[in-house]
Formats: C-alpha cells, structure tokens, sequence
C-alpha cells in the first residue's frame, strides 16, 4: 500500500490548507505538484497551436498532446489511441455520442434504456434525442437499496426494441458499482450499443474497455487529479468512423469548397474541431502517470477502506442517516436527523470540513431513497482516518440549534 502522508506532500491544495478536510473528491479533485508543472512547463516552453505550425515549439506540443491519447489509451487499454477523443468533458462527451450518435441511428419506435440513478448529464441528452428521434425513455428497475438489477434490466431488453443503453459505472450519490460486463454482453445479445458515464469510476477503478466490451465510455480529467476542461470519449473505431461531430470548424476537416462540399478529417481530429484546451490535455498525461504510480488496485481498495471505517464510526452516531451503508466506493451519503443538508454543511464548513450537499444532479433517485437532498462525503486516496475521526467528531455534536447559529 502507499504512503499516504507522502502522497499528500505533492499537493499543493493540502500544503496550502492543512487544517482542511476535502471530502468532495466526487466533485473535483485536486491536482498534484507534477500536473501543475506540466501546465507551467507548456505556457513557458512550447505555447504554441498544434498539428499547425511548422516549427519546433508547435511539434512539441502536438507530440505531446498526442503522448497524451496514447497515455489514456493505455490506460484503458484500448485497442488504438484513435478511439480516444478529447473534449471540453464528460457532458461534452456524453453529448457528443448523443448528437453524433443516437440521435443519428435511432428511430421511431426505438428504445433508450436507462435508469432513475442516472446523474443529469446522463440522462437530459437522451430526453432530448428521444424527442427528436421519436425513440421512447426505458427506465430498467434498480432494487429497493439503488443496486442494479441485471434480471429487470435483462427483462427491459426483451419487451422493448431497444437500441442504445446509457448508464453509470457507478452512482455519483450511493457509490454502487454497477455489473457493466454483464450489462454490456446482454445489451450486444439484444442488439444494443452501450455508452457509461465512467466520471464516478474511472477516476477510482482499473478499468480495461476491451474486457468489458463497453461501445462508450465517458469521463472528464478534473475528477482525477488532471485540469479542468478536459473530457474523454472512448469510443470503438468502428462506431466513431460512422459518428458525426458535434462542432465544425477548424482543424477537424481536411479540404472544403465554395460548393458546400466538406472532407472531415478522419477520427478522432474529425470530433476536435478549433483550438483545444492543449495545457489541459499535455497535464492530463502526468495525471494518469500519477494514479498509475499509487496503482489504481490499490487506490480503490484504500478509498473503500476509507468508507468502511467512515461507515463503523457513524455507527456511533445516534443522529444519523445513512443512505448506502454497503457501497462498493469512497461515496457515502447521509443526513443530520432535524437538519437540512445545506445547513449541516454550512456548520462543517465552519469547522473546515468541506462536503457536497443536494440532489448531487441526480434528481430521480429521490423515488428510491426517499429523500431529495442528501450530505455526500466523497473519499479519495489522499484523504485520511484521521480527518474521518475529525468529522466524526463534528457530527456527533451537530445539533440543529448550531446549524442556526452558524447560519444566522
């Protein structure tokens, strides 16, 4: 196992404020010292446009913009660096298969098959391609917990024409991970393309594309210790050929005339038109190289280790509720008995203990755990149990009447 004390040495976000708790890790993560390097080493060293300019600088950075594919490729272990496409993040890539995809193959009468756990950018994509298709939302029936359930959804594939299944690897708000082998392998035995939303997996579990069979993976580099304004899309070779881009313009065609007739360039360039987010993609490299030096086995099992004890020591707690007391991740969701979310968080905050609060975007879930607004502390690998006992301490002794006065 790493050490964690040294891992938290190469943020400068924890150096900066080490009487912090950051347990809002599902939001954004922070960003060690190599990734800020690389985006200072591009502004000061090759600032330059890519795949352009015929000089050195603008060869450096193209070269390294495409490290970077190749990084995540392997990452994912991917057959090809040309079935990663860069975007602006996961929303972009979820929107991008919508428009480039469904909306393109789906027909009246089809299916799209989701579920009421779904994050917002997961699902409002496919409401609108479903009005525009005239295809019909499915939602496959998860279990009273939130846990998915392969034997409904297997039963939504053989009563409904189906034909594009968009789901969650794992739930932003119970932490559940998803059975996305055997979801991928019953979708193709029924004539399915699948796409995950991967923002709440790829960032915590190995992941292997090829061995799951997935058709789409989306997810965004903030959430894993890389720059904001970068996403992924993975995507089979053999689907993105057949996509259309969601942007034209620059950069992502090869030739056009005054007769409107317009070559793209193949894929990925085709889906990156204009100037891309370079700094943000050449740092997302080091990112990856970060989470693969702690090893991605090992990440995820201290952050459920994290949970886990998180979870033993709000049994203490006689003013709690928990709402995914067996998740599979570093997510845990609860409330303050008597206390509005916000609220509590608003008295955390006053102790340094920075959590999310809300819906978390997941605005369906609330007809499966019965409440609208839940407090989400969000683990990563460089949390940790001493912050865990920290805030344990500041839950056992938040009151509503204290939640008042910090308020007021």
């Amino acid at each position: 196992m790493f050490d964690v004390k040294k891992v938290r040495n190469d943020f400068a976000m924890i150096r900066n404020h080490p009487d912090l708790i950051y347990f809002d890790n599902g939001a954004t993560s922070f960003k060690p010292d190599c990734v800020l390097e690389s985006l200072m080493h591009y502004y000061t060293h090759c600032n330059s446009n890519i795949h352009r300019g015929d000089y050195d600088i603008s060869f450096e950075a193209s070269n390294m913009y495409e490290a970077t594919r190749e990084a995540v490729k392997n990452f994912l272990n991917a057959r090809k660096a040309e079935e990663i496409v860069f975007t602006a993040g996961d929303t972009a890539s979820l929107n991008t298969i919508a428009y480039g995809y469904a909306e393109k193959y789906l027909k009246e009468g089809d299916a799209i098959l989701s579920s009421e756990v779904e994050h917002a950018s997961d699902i409002l994509p496919w409401y609108v391609i479903a009005e525009k298709t005239k295809a019909k939302i499915v939602f496959a029936p998860v279990k009273e917990d939130g846990r998915f359930d392969l034997q409904a959804y297997e039963e939504c594939l053989r009563n409904n024409r189906v034909r594009f299944v968009a789901l969650t690897y794992v739930s932003n708000v119970l932490g559940y991970i998803y059975p996305v082998k055997e979801i991928c392998a019953l979708a193709h035995r029924y004539g399915a393309v699948v796409c995950i939303d991967g923002a709440q997996a790829v960032p915590h579990l190995p992941i292997d594309v090829q061995d799951l069979d997935m058709d789409f993976l989306t997810f965004s580099s903030h959430k894993m210790c890389g720059p904001e304004g970068v996403g992924v899309l993975y995507g089979k070779k053999e689907l993105l050929d057949k996509m259309d881009p969601l942007f034209q313009g620059g950069g992502a065609n090869a030739r056009f005339d005054a007769k409107q007739n317009v070559i793209l360039k193949e894929t990925p360039y085709k889906f990156e038109a204009g100037t891309p987010n370079v700094s943000s993609v050449i740092a997302l490299k080091d990112a990856i190289g970060y989470l693969q030096g702690i090893g991605m086995e090992e990440l995820a099992a201290y952050e459920y280790e994290l949970a886990s004890y998180f979870l033993k020591r709000l049994e203490e707690c006689d003013n709690v509720i928990v709402y995914n007391p067996h998740t599979d991740t570093g997510i845990v969701s609860f409330n303050i008995k008597g206390v509005f979310s916000q609220d509590a968080a608003t008295y955390f905050n006053s102790k340094n203990i920075a959590v999310r609060t809300g819906n978390h975007c997941a605005k369906m879930l609330v007809d499966i755990i019965g409440v609208g607004d839940t407090i989400r502390a969000s683990f990563y690998f460089y949390n940790t149990k001493e912050e865990i006992d920290r805030f344990i301490d500041v839950i056992k002794e938040t009151t509503l009447e204290k939640c008042i006065e910090v308020v007021l």
